[in-house]
């Protein structure tokens, strides 16, 4: 079957089973919109907060080599001194515009899923080396769809920013007058002006991609009808491996009614469908029942209480009432006691008429 027909025939809603397997398994939805949009907002902040002070740091760092530069030495360990200096103090002036870019990225991730630990995306997979598989993944619908967004990511993107330019080419023009002094507040305000105009426009693709992610994820859990039945036998069983179950269960209990029938004290039928056996000794609270069946368990119970001698008595109403209202090994209700009793009473004087 091809891939378009297998996806043709996924018309079934999946299950939370499935979605959680695919969550398992590292398949979540995930939108790099979202990750570019955050990591946006994580230098413009560096912009607000960082620029002026790691400028200022960096600058007064060069000022002071650039006017001790006639006293260091030209030898090879004073060369990796002032090589060790300059990389700690551009660690330094970078140091916090990349943690606001760092915390921002990983903000990105998290508001898409909480934390998922799983081995699964690096396990090998001959999908991923074959020829035919990776020339879908280039050529396909998904590929086409992601090379149209992208262009029209690119020029959405660049007439912006032209637009914001264009609104201050009056001050650009004046930059190259500008003092130097002057000149880095102002290009920072301007970058920060560009920025705010980039994050409008991205907060808009981001939401837009991300809807379409969670939507595309969705559509490639769906499930086939076969595989809804697979699923359904799986979480609740095979229903010929159930009702086998239950007819084991059931044979089991008929056996355990017809060793338990020989120790009732009489056994109430239904001339043809209901029979309920029951026990009573001195000191019972009240009458139990041992056993109780309808046509051929009754038939059967009826033939063990013949073989074994225990007294059958015909009451209809009783033996119908009895069999819909008590369970095996539980005492019978209160308002069949004085039934029962009589029944049971004149059982016993029966059986000691007969002594």
């Amino acid at each position: 079957m091809s891939e378009d027909a297998e996806k043709e025939d996924r018309t079934e809603e999946p299950t939370q089973r499935k979605l959680d397997q695919a969550t398992e398994k590292g398949d979540i939805p995930r939108s790099q919109e979202i990750g570019t949009f955050f990591v946006l907002c994580g230098f413009t902040m560096a912009l607000l907060v960082g620029a002026g002070w790691s400028a200022r740091d960096a600058a007064l760092s060069l000022r002071a080599f650039l006017m001790n530069a006639h006293q260091v030495p030209s030898d090879g360990a004073a060369f990796a001194n002032v090589a060790q200096q300059g990389v700690m103090a551009g660690f330094a002036a970078l140091g916090l515009p990349f943690a606001f870019i760092l915390v921002a990225a990983l903000m990105g991730a998290l508001i898409q899923h909480k934390p998922l630990w799983t081995f699964d995306p690096m396990m090998p997979k001959f999908s991923r080396i074959s020829p035919m598989a990776g020339a879908k993944r280039m050529f396909g619908k998904e590929a086409w769809v992601n090379f149209a967004k992208g262009l029209a990511k690119t020029g959405l993107v660049g007439a912006v920013l032209w637009i914001t330019l264009w609104n201050e080419h009056d001050r650009l023009e004046g930059f190259a007058q500008m003092n130097v002094s002057a000149l880095l507040p102002a290009t920072l305000v301007l970058a920060i002006k560009l920025m705010a105009s980039a994050l409008a426009l991205f907060s808009v693709i981001a939401l837009g991609d991300f809807g379409w992610q969670r939507y595309s994820w969705y559509q490639r859990q769906k499930m086939t009808k076969q595989e809804l039945k697979d699923e359904h036998k799986n979480s609740e069983g095979n229903p010929e491996i159930k009702a086998k179950l239950r007819q084991i269960r059931m044979e089991r209990a008929r056996r355990r009614m017809m060793t338990a029938v020989p120790k009732a004290t009489v056994i109430i039928t239904n001339p043809t469908h209901y029979a309920v056996a029951l026990q009573y000794e001195p000191g019972m609270a009240a009458p139990l029942c041992l056993a109780k069946g309808v046509d051929a368990m009754a038939l059967k119970i009826r033939e063990v209480a013949g073989e074994h001698k225990v007294p059958i008595v015909e009451n209809v109403p009783l033996a119908r009432a009895l069999h819909a209202s008590v369970e095996i090994d539980e005492e019978i209700p209160v308002e069949h006691y004085q039934a029962v009793a009589e029944v049971i009473g004149y059982v016993l004087r029966m059986k000691r008429r007969h002594a």
